[in-house]
């Protein structure tokens, strides 16, 4: 059985020796996209390392509908926040491929604002001393539900190792249910996680944790995706000449 609270106390604890080893001076800078991972890795900081060391950055691409949620967030923490608008740079980025004689796809199209959010993170990260809280949870990790380089990258990781279903438990030990119960999406697409996978988190973590699935049809999905996206969780492979 999952203990919401004692995993809770636990990366606690594993926040502040993180600082205490790589930057005892530094602030933990988080991506506040109004959702449960973003929000419930700030609220592990603040109560890690205090609401003065926690910076939020909200990245809106030009409109975001659901931008009220995130400044609920930093209000409710505390934190200082900046808002950072990237779609002036995805627009300039795009408008260069063009000129370079090449079109972005639909796959580059969704993977940039994610890439260019997190050179803004790490823009940020480096003005005020800070480091880079990654926000991804086991699940999205499992079948490659994220941007190499963009959201998948980061200085460290509370949430890595911990279900959807479990990510969400700790964080209704921490923030009101509104913040953690908020239906999940990508903010790039258009469409939810789960409309985007193809299958509910609920079946997924199920399969991660206790290996059931009983639709045979999206265990195989799920295990094709798992194996194309190894990639994004593994070291860049690295050319070793013969002695």
């Amino acid at each position: 059985m999952f203990d919401a609270a004692k995993t809770k106390d636990e990366l606690i604890k594993w926040i502040q020796a993180y600082f205490e080893e790589n930057g005892r001076d530094c602030s933990a800078v988080v991506g506040i996209s109004g959702g449960k991972d973003s929000a419930t890795t700030a609220a592990l900081c603040v109560k890690a390392l205090g609401a003065e060391k926690v910076y939020g950055v909200l990245m809106p691409n030009g409109e975001q509908h659901d931008i009220g949620y995130s400044k609920e967030i930093v209000s409710h923490l505390g934190i200082k926040s900046f808002t950072v608008n990237i779609k002036a740079g995805v627009d300039a980025l795009l408008s260069s491929i063009k000129d370079g004689g090449i079109s972005a796809n639909r796959q580059a199209l969704i993977n940039i604002p994610a890439r260019i959010r997190m050179t803004t993170l790490y823009a940020v990260s480096a003005t005020v001393n800070g480091r880079v809280a990654n926000t991804c949870n086991l699940s999205e990790d499992w079948v490659g539900y994220s941007t190499k380089y963009g959201d998948a990258a980061g200085d460290f990781s509370p949430l890595s190792q911990l279900t959807v279903t479990e990510v969400k438990a700790v964080g209704m030990e921490l923030l009101p249910v509104k913040f953690i119960e908020k239906v999940p999406e990508d903010g790039l697409s258009g469409l939810t996680d789960e409309e985007n996978l193809g299958f509910t988190y609920d079946v997924l973590d199920k399969y991660i944790r206790f290996g059931v699935c009983e639709d045979s049809a999206v265990k195989e999905k799920i295990d094709r995706l798992h194996s194309m996206n190894l990639h994004k969780l593994e070291l860049m492979p690295g050319f070793s000449p013969k002695s």
